[in-house]
C-alpha cells in the first residue's frame, strides 16, 4: 500500500521533530549551549562604570551539584532604582519585598540586586517573605565597611526564579552571599557568570552591553543588562527576570517613567506560551558614575534620547527570551499597522502571538493565514479591524519581496512552495495591515509551539 504525499508529510511531522531538535532544557551550567544558540552569547562587553557582578554555587536544587545558582550585582555608590513587576495576583515574596524596598527608599540609595535560581520563593507565606528579607539584609551587611547606615529599608533588590510553592534553603543562600560579594568583578567573565547563574530552563545566558551618548553631555555612557526566561512568558510580564544597569545620571522619578516606557515595547511585548508568572521583575539601576547632567524628568535635555536608547536595548534583551522559548524553532515578529490607536494594534498583535493555532501552524511550516486572520478578528476591545481593508503578508528574512496572503479582505493565490521556503527560516515577520489609512503600529515578538514544549513542561519538576 502506498501512502499519499499528505499522509507522509503528516507522519514526518509526528516522527521527525523530536529526533531533529536537541535542546538542553536545564541551566547552562549543567550542559553545553546548543550550537544554534552560541551566536547570541557575547564573547566580550563594555560595562557601566561602578557596577560589579559575580556568582556563587549554593545548590538550591538538591540535584545541582556544581553550577552557580546565586548572582549578585552591586554598585560602588548608591543608585537610583526603578522596577516593573508581575501583574499576577499571586505575587512571590521577592516581588513584595523588592517593591517595598524601592518604595521605602523613594527609588534612591539602592546598592545591589541578589538573585537565586532553582526556587521561586512563591506562594510560601509569611516564611517566604522573611526569607526574601533575609537575603536583602545579608547583602546589605556586605556593605557595612563602606559606611552603610544601619537599620532602615534594605538597599537590595531581591529576585528568585524556579519552582513555585517550595521554601528556599535560606541558610545555604545566606552563607554564600558573602562568597559572591568577595568575588565581585567588572570583567566580561564576571557578568557572564552572573547571567548564567540566574537561568532555569534557559539554554543560554542572556547578556548584552552597549555604549551610547546623549545630547546633554559629551560623555559616553554604558548600559548592561541580563535577563532570563524561556517559558511561562506573556505580559504582564512573564516568567522572566531582568536587570539593567547604566552609569548615566538619572533621578528616581525619571528612571521609573523611562523604564515603564521601555518595558511596554519590550518585555511587555513578548509571548511564548501565554502564561504570566508570579515572580516577574525587571529592575533598572542608574548610578551616575560616568558623570554628566542629571536627567530629572521628561523636560530634561536628553530624556527622549535616553528613552529611545533604553527601549531599543530592552527590546533586544526581551528578544533573546523569545529566541530561547521552550521547544521553539522560530522567532516571529508580528507587526500590526494602520490601527486607530497603539492600544488596538498591540491587542491584535498580542492575540495573534498567543494563538496556539497560529503557533502550531508556524511550527508545521504551514502558511495558514486563516488562523492569523481569525485571531485578528477576535482580539478583544479592538475597534480598528476593518475586514474589507485588512491585509496579511509574510516578510522573508532574505530581503526579497513580501508574500501577500490576503489583500483588502480578498485571499491571494498563495505560492505554497515559496511560502514553505520562507517558513523554513528561523526568523519570520508577519505583517497585518488593519486598514488602508495611515495609523498606529505595534510590534510583538513570539515563537512557534512544538512537541518539545509539552515534554519540557510535562517533566519540569522532575
Amino acid at each position: 500500500m502506498s501512502l499519499s504525499t499528505s499522509t507522509l508529510r503528516a507522519l514526518g511531522r509526528l516522527t521527525s521533530p523530536m529526533s531533529q531538535q536537541v535542546r538542553q532544557y536545564s541551566a547552562p551550567g549543567e550542559g553545553s549551549i546548543p550550537p544554534a544558540k552560541t551566536k547570541y552569547v557575547p564573547s566580550s562587553g563594555t560595562y557601566p562604570q561602578g557596577f560589579l557582578a559575580s556568582s556563587a554555587h549554593v545548590g538550591v536544587k538538591p540535584s545541582n551539584k556544581s553550577f552557580d545558582d546565586l548572582a549578585l550585582i552591586t554598585s560602588d555608590r548608591p543608585c537610583s532604582a526603578a522596577a516593573v513587576f508581575t501583574k499576577n495576583k499571586f505575587q512571590a515574596a521577592p516581588v513584595t519585598v523588592s517593591r517595598d524596598n524601592i518604595k521605602g527608599r523613594n527609588g534612591a540609595g539602592l546598592r545591589a540586586v541578589v538573585v537565586n535560581s532553582g526556587c521561586a520563593n512563591a506562594v510560601t507565606g509569611i516564611g517566604g517573605i522573611e526569607d526574601a528579607k533575609e537575603m536583602g539584609k545579608a547583602t546589605d551587611d556586605c556593605f557595612e565597611e563602606q559606611g552603610k547606615e544601619p537599620g532602615g529599608q534594605s538597599s537590595t533588590i531581591v529576585m528568585s526564579t524556579g519552582v513555585i510553592g517550595q521554601r528556599l534553603p535560606i541558610q545555604k543562600i545566606l552563607h554564600k552571599i558573602p562568597t559572591a560579594y568577595s568575588d565581585l568583578g567588572s570583567s566580561h567573565s564576571h557578568w557572564m557568570r552572573a547571567a548564567r547563574a540566574i537561568c532555569t530552563t534557559d539554554t543560554f545566558p542572556k547578556l548584552l552591553s552597549r555604549q551610547f551618548t546623549l545630547p546633554s553631555s559629551i560623555t559616553t555612557f554604558s548600559l548592561a543588562g541580563m535577563t532570563k526566561g524561556a517559558g511561562m512568558i506573556h505580559p504582564n510580564m512573564a516568567t522572566l527576570l531582568g536587570i539593567i544597569c547604566t552609569d548615566a545620571p538619572i533621578a528616581p522619578a525619571a528612571l521609573q517613567s523611562l523604564l515603564n516606557a521601555a518595558v511596554d515595547k519590550s518585555f511587555n511585548s513578548i509571548s511564548i506560551d501565554g502564561d504570566t508568572s508570579t515572580n516577574d521583575t525587571v529592575a533598572l539601576l542608574a548610578n551616575g558614575a560616568a558623570g554628566g547632567d542629571l536627567i530629572a524628568g521628561p523636560e530634561s535635555k536628553g530624556y527622549n534620547e535616553m528613552e529611545s536608547t533604553l527601549t531599543s536595548f530592552a527590546a533586544d534583551l526581551a528578544s533573546l527570551v523569545v529566541r530561547d522559548g521552550e521547544g521553539a524553532t522560530k522567532f516571529v515578529t508580528i507587526r500590526v499597522t494602520n490601527a486607530a490607536s497603539y492600544a488596538d494594534a498591540k491587542r491584535v498583535a498580542s492575540t495573534i502571538a498567543r494563538s496556539p493555532l497560529v503557533k502550531t501552524a508556524l511550527y508545521g511550516k504551514d502558511a495558514n493565514w486563516g488562523r492569523i486572520l481569525c485571531a485578528t478578528g477576535y482580539a478583544e476591545g479592538v475597534e480598528s479591524v476593518i475586514p474589507t481593508e485588512t491585509s496579511v503578508s509574510f516578510i522573508p528574512t532574505d530581503g526579497s519581496q513580501e508574500l501577500k496572503l490576503l489583500v483588502k479582505g480578498e485571499p491571494e493565490q498563495v505560492d505554497e512552495e515559496r511560502a514553505a521556503q520562507i517558513l523554513e527560516a528561523e526568523d519570520l515577520e508577519i505583517v497585518v495591515r488593519l486598514s488602508e489609512k495611515e495609523g498606529e503600529e505595534a510590534v510583538y515578538y513570539t515563537c512557534d509551539f512544538s512537541h518539545e514544549y509539552v515534554t519540557i513542561n510535562g517533566d519540569y519538576r522532575t
